[in-house]
């Protein structure tokens, strides 16, 4: 039998079979030692092959094989750092959520995201929620962050999950698609599906007012089929994110304002450090290309993960 993986919670695996049904699959002891070097070998999204077996009275099913993937959204595993963390496969796109505040969403999450979207071809969207919340300042940083992920070609909408503006926006993006939901604990990605589709009912909390921060509502990644031919993959927050598979000469490449100037730049290999006649420094000298980018750019090719979740996309 053949189905799509809706749940994982570890160790079992809810599966969808294409009349409708559902069942709870396990896998084979071998899917762990198959070069997989993931902390879950198997992610919400992927297309599945299972046998059925029957114990005490209950039908289960047996995983054996997983089929190719189109993509996946990969981070490196929060305590295991040699290991990675498949977040779900087969997406047709993601909706980032960002807060300027309560809780902060710093650009250089935003950057690392985006890098590793574009690295594995899934369009991103950025949704600024809380907008309903902000006073006349915060209003400004949102513009100003959204102007410079615009001007890159990324689609900016400013949103509020409580109020219900631009809601709208986000369902006409999502119809006919499979949409992944991702941001930190506490953006409101529960409370956004939840007006998207309040039939699901998801569990939200409040925000943690001593670190500012959101409280895990979401334990495990969970992919939903919506009233108006769309599917969403509501995934646990995310404190930071980890960079994976990726060499130094190629990461510019994900930054697609990086790549657009390359062909300019003296040197084929040139990785926008200190090679001399850079297009990407010279624009950003002339404030063509934003500084907090580049100061992402550069946290990524030194491998400083500690930042990840840490620095403030402000610029100093």
């Amino acid at each position: 039998m053949t189905g799509t993986v809706y749940k994982s919670t570890g160790s079992w695996y809810t599966v969808k079979t294409l009349n409708g049904k559902f069942y709870e699959c396990r896998i084979k002891g071998r899917f762990r030692l198959d070069g997989i070097k993931s902390t879950n070998p198997i992610a919400v999204g992927d297309k599945v092959e299972f046998d059925l077996e029957t114990k005490n009275n209950t039908e289960t099913g047996v995983i054996n094989r997983i089929e190719e993937r189109k993509n996946y959204i990969v981070r490196k595993s929060v305590n295991l750092s040699k290991q990675t963390h498949i977040i779900a496969a087969n997406i047709d796109q993601v909706f980032l959520l960002v807060t300027i505040d309560n809780p902060p969403t710093f650009t250089t999450f935003i950057d690392r995201f985006l890098v590793t979207s574009e690295a594995y071809s899934i369009n991103t969207v950025l949704l600024f929620n809380k907008i309903d919340s902000y006073d006349e300042d915060t209003l400004l940083e949102v513009k100003y962050l959204a102007s410079i992920y615009r001007d890159i070609g990324y689609e900016c909408i400013g949103i509020s999950a409580t109020t219900g503006k631009n809601i709208d926006k986000v369902k006409a993006l999502m119809k006919g698609k499979v949409s992944m939901f991702a941001g930190h604990s506490g953006v409101g990605k529960s409370t956004l599906v939840n007006a998207i589709e309040p039939s699901l009912d998801l569990k939200t909390k409040a925000i943690s007012t001593q670190h500012s921060q959101g409280q895990h509502t979401t334990t495990f990644a969970e992919m939903f089929d919506l009233s108006f031919d769309a599917v969403i993959i509501d995934t646990p927050g995310i404190k930071g994110f980890g960079v994976v598979d990726m060499e130094r000469e190629e990461v510019g490449d994900y930054f697609p304002e990086f790549f657009a100037l390359k062909q300019d730049c003296k040197f084929n290999n040139c990785i926008h450090l200190n090679e001399p006649k850079c297009a990407v420094k010279d624009a950003l000298e002339a404030n063509e290309v934003s500084y907090s980018r580049y100061k992402s750019y550069l946290q990524i090719l030194e491998g400083e993960d500690e930042h990840y979740r840490t620095d403030n996309w402000e610029e100093n």
